[in-house]
């Protein structure tokens, strides 16, 4: 029976050529349009966490401070759980800094070094967060040795806020592609189906089965899906050599892309599986 189911699939593709490149054509795109949504989705949390871990806050230190201080200092905030990176800026390097970036040197004016010795701490991204951010600082203010704590709090607050927006249109964008890619492929197997309408009637008419009248379509809907498939891991992979030249795509999406290329690969098979059995529902043994 399977064989029957198969060799039928296979007439099908020969009986209606135009409607086989039609939803050839309309699964491939569907299939690319799932991949672009995952990539995106995917570029926009790498994009959000690179930035979140990039946050640094500035801890001073009281003046006079002796070496073992420093050091039990730092050991303590290297302990903490939301800290990822600790760097610690003297004196000397926090003056240098300062004529760097401002082209002021105070030196000439001064005797003596006003800027405190420093550590700047980059939290982890996971602790990006308006109230957790709140929260450590608190704890950084606490420890012996500390006389204050800097952190851009308002321009932090608002691009968490933008990446938060921005994310929600994201996820809006792709699940609007995903819809479209579905009913691309449901419209043509439906269409594909009216359009095989007397055909389904006389088989009823001679005693068919439902399973020997819908499975030929199924499985025509999967060969339909693997072969749309592989047109558009072709399509993929020359865009992504292509545009990887520029952006740099294994650095931005991070996941291995033999997995997601095997998951292209099974996308046009299950789509058109699925998208099949949707269309061909109503279809019974009723004349």
């Amino acid at each position: 029976m399977i064989f029957f189911w198969i060799k039928e699939s296979l007439k099908l593709i020969g009986r209606a050529k135009s409607s086989f490149f039609l939803s050839l054509i309309s699964t491939s795109i569907s299939v690319l349009l799932i991949a672009a949504c995952a990539i995106i989705i995917q570029a926009s949390n790498t994009f959000q966490n690179n930035l979140k871990e990039s946050v640094t806050i500035n801890v001073f230190l009281k003046d006079n401070i002796s070496k073992s201080e420093t050091s039990k200092i730092s050991k303590e905030i290297s302990n903490k759980r939301f800290v990822k990176s600790v760097s610690y800026i003297d004196k000397n390097q926090a003056a240098d800094n300062f004529i760097k970036e401002t082209g002021e040197d105070f030196r000439k004016l001064l005797d003596y070094n006003p800027l405190p010795a420093s550590f700047l701490v980059t939290i982890k991204g996971d602790f990006v967060q308006q109230d957790k951010l709140k929260k450590l600082i608190s704890d950084f203010s606490k420890i012996n040795g500390v006389d204050e704590v800097s952190f851009q709090q308002d321009f932090i607050y608002k691009l968490l806020q933008y990446l938060t927006e921005i994310k929600k249109y994201i996820f809006i964008i792709t699940a609007v592609l995903f819809f479209i890619s579905l009913y691309l492929v449901y419209s043509t197997v439906k269409l594909i189906t009216t359009s095989k309408y007397e055909e389904l009637e006389t088989m009823k008419l001679v005693g068919a089965k439902l399973s020997t009248i819908k499975m030929p379509i199924v499985l025509n809907g999967v060969l339909i899906g693997l072969f749309a498939s592989i047109i558009s891991l072709g399509i993929f992979l020359i865009f992504f050599n292509y545009f990887n030249n520029y952006f740099k795509l294994y650095e931005i999406i991070h996941f291995r892309l033999r997995y997601f290329l095997g998951g292209m690969l099974l996308l046009g098979p299950v789509l058109g599986f699925f998208v099949s059995l949707i269309s061909l529902r109503k279809i019974t043994l009723k004349i």
